[in-house]
């Protein structure tokens, strides 16, 4: 690849070549786990939030541009990607149930519990999204020639 030619995604087992949503709701779910990471290390002390908040908001701010990349998809299998994304959802729900419990054991209460469940709902959405995208994206009809 020369220097001036832009990259480009791989294109999909039919040929078709999809947006970054996969990519996008990685760094999303990475900029989730860093942020748990901090305020985890604080657990039970009073962690510093400013870190772990503008993690959150940019993992919001990705995630919500995947939605915008997802619903400008023409011809994608929305019937694989909702079945694949409720099922990983239902899952990653009851795991960072489990998490955010541990949290609420923990005495974590105000401010760093409102961010830690912001991560946790970040992070229960992101999964399943790659999962069922990744899913959908190998089962949809090839893109007719133009």
């Amino acid at each position: 690849m020369s220097a001036g030619q832009a990259a480009e995604a791989p294109p999909a087992a039919n040929g078709r070549r999809f947006p970054p949503v996969a990519e996008l709701a990685t760094v999303s779910l990475a900029l989730v786990v860093i942020g748990g990471i901090l305020l985890a290390s604080y657990a039970p002390r009073r962690p510093p939030l400013g870190a772990p908040a503008a993690l959150a908001a940019v993992s919001t701010i990705l995630l919500l541009a995947d939605v915008v990349l997802l619903g400008r998809l023409p011809e994608f299998n929305w019937a694989r990607f909702f079945t694949f994304f409720r099922w990983a959802l239902l899952a990653y729900v009851l795991s960072a149930g489990m998490i955010g419990f541990a949290f609420i054991h923990d005495h974590v209460r105000g401010a760093p519990l409102a961010v830690v469940t912001a991560l946790l709902v970040l992070f229960a959405v992101d999964v399943p999204l790659i999962i069922a995208f990744t899913v959908a994206r190998y089962s949809s009809p090839p893109h007719p020639a133009s």
